[in-house]
């Protein structure tokens, strides 16, 4: 079996480091000029499948963009996941799932089991306690697949929490990557991906006993660049994924647009 961590590596070596959001809110179904309804959510995400899946290495589906259309919204999810598939790609599924138990299972079973939204990965928020997440990261292990857990996220008001103080005194946001450390060195398989901000100044954490995957949000609209990742996580040999979604998505529905939308980003 060939793991999430290993299949990430070589289409980032095959079609460059960049993880393209789909999240289709009113206002980029507005700029496509298509109506407000399933129809037009669907127009939104096939079509950024259909005019960069040869372009790029990830997918990243925002799943409340089309959890707000219902049961019809889920079935437009499960075309966009299948298509991106069939294309060869990955999928990382921003769902942002955490509970405790037998409803983390349940999440777990949902997104990282075989079924109708099977994905390679998902976000998972660790708030509960990493202990919490074992049930997805168990069986992201056994599937060959991932999870990428929030440490230190690009919002400002994040770092109320994460660089907050543990009982033992390290920042929360520093206890998740040891965590995430440890059980990827255990396992081997390299499952426990990070997601930290692309935003910061200052990462409020050390990275170099990590390995595995990080994914990066905030490049592009929200002001990070892929050539500011080389200092900002200098001290990390992680597998970098730097992730964008208004920056190309506002540039549809012209293919032509959307590919020359992801060279602008990958230059920045």
């Amino acid at each position: 079996m060939t793991h999430f961590y290993e299949k990430l590596k070589q289409r980032v070596a095959e079609f460059g480091p960049l993880c393209v959001g789909i999240d289709p809110h009113p206002s980029v179904l507005e700029t496509w000029g298509v109506a407000q309804d399933v129809e037009g959510l669907a127009q939104v995400a096939l079509g950024m499948v259909e005019a960069l899946a040869d372009s790029v290495a990830v997918f990243k589906p925002q799943s409340a963009f089309f959890e707000r259309w219902g049961s019809a919204g889920a079935a437009v999810l499960e075309q966009c996941v299948a298509a991106i598939h069939e294309a060869g790609g990955l999928v990382i599924l921003d769902v942002k799932r955490g509970d405790i138990g037998s409803t983390m299972a349940a999440y777990a079973q949902a997104y990282l089991a075989d079924g109708p939204l099977s994905v390679d990965a998902i976000t998972v928020s660790p708030y509960l306690g990493f202990g919490s997440l074992a049930p997805a990261i168990d069986l992201a292990e056994a599937s060959g697949r991932g999870v990428f857990v929030l440490t230190r996220t690009s919002n400002p008001e994040g770092s109320d929490i994460q660089l907050g103080r543990t009982v033992s005194g390290d920042a929360v946001a520093q206890s998740l990557v040891d965590q995430a450390a440890a059980r990827n060195r255990e396992s081997g398989a390299n499952a426990v991906g990070l997601v930290v901000g692309g935003t910061h100044q200052s990462l409020g954490v050390e990275l170099g006993s990590y390995t595995g995957a990080i994914l990066i949000p905030g490049i592009g609209a929200q002001g990070g660049t892929i050539s500011g990742l080389r200092s900002s996580f200098a001290a990390t040999s992680a597998l970098l994924l730097p992730s964008v979604s208004r920056e190309v998505l506002g540039a549809g529905p012209d293919p032509v647009r959307l590919r020359a939308a992801v060279d602008k980003v990958l230059a920045s």
